[in-house]
């Protein structure tokens, strides 16, 4: 009887008592991972597997990309290789220095995937410029933890070793001007130069990762920095 008492006195005396307050308060997830939780659940019933940042098996790999859920058959786009993108006679010595994350395609364009500093800065100014009113052209969500678009991390895909071969290879490709407008901001690239040429939209460089083998659940995934699929 005494104990029942006491056990509904704690019930009501708990909200008020500090230290329990702390030692039980859990932290509400933001919009942002709301989101990009709820997409990592679609991609998973949508493409059966998920991939994800995670810190890399290699030494010193700092972080890589895995495959957290489900399998990949061969010949899937795994990953996207986000970044601002610049023709090869474009200013771009200041982002370039101590960056590791500029691609440099087949015709000399470059793409520059760093998501902090000096490159995330070019790029929030890009797509700032380039929008239509309200609307964004390109992604710029996969510049935090959080991207509306989870396959926009092909950046952190670390290159193979003599231990971990290659599984993906990079494609290059162009979406055409008549991409339809509202799917434009899920894709994480933009140029450095106006988007616009003759008051249209031009097509805009796109790379991704490809897999080259089917890839397991709990694998990560590696690039050869030196290989592009046509």
């Amino acid at each position: 009887m005494i104990f029942r008492y006491l056990k509904n006195k704690w019930k009501n005396y708990r909200y008020r008592f500090t230290p329990w307050i702390i030692m039980n308060l859990k932290e509400s997830p933001t919009e942002e991972e709301t989101i990009y939780n709820k997409n990592l659940n679609k991609m998973r019933a949508d493409l059966g597997f998920v991939t994800e940042r995670k810190p890399s098996v290699l030494p010193n790999g700092g972080i890589g990309v895995f495959v957290t859920h489900g399998s990949v058959e061969p010949g899937t786009v795994v990953s996207m290789y986000p970044g601002l993108i610049y023709s090869p006679h474009e200013p771009k010595l200041f982002q370039s220095l101590l960056n590791p994350f500029i691609f440099r395609c087949i015709d000399g364009m470059l793409v520059d995937g760093n998501d902090k500093n000096l490159s995330k800065f070019m790029y929030r100014s890009c797509c700032q410029r380039d929008r239509i009113g309200p609307y964004l052209i390109s992604d710029m969500s996969w510049l935090t933890p959080f991207p509306v678009n989870p396959l926009a991390v092909g950046q952190y895909v670390n290159n193979q070793s003599t231990e971990h071969q290659a599984n993906v290879a990079y494609q290059e490709f162009d979406i055409p001007a008549d991409f339809p407008f509202h799917l434009r901001k899920f894709i994480p690239n933009n140029f450095y130069s106006s988007s616009y040429e003759n008051e249209e939209i031009r097509q805009t460089r796109v790379i991704v990762l490809v897999s080259l083998r089917n890839i397991k659940e709990g694998e990560e995934l590696f690039s050869s920095y030196f290989t592009v699929v046509h």
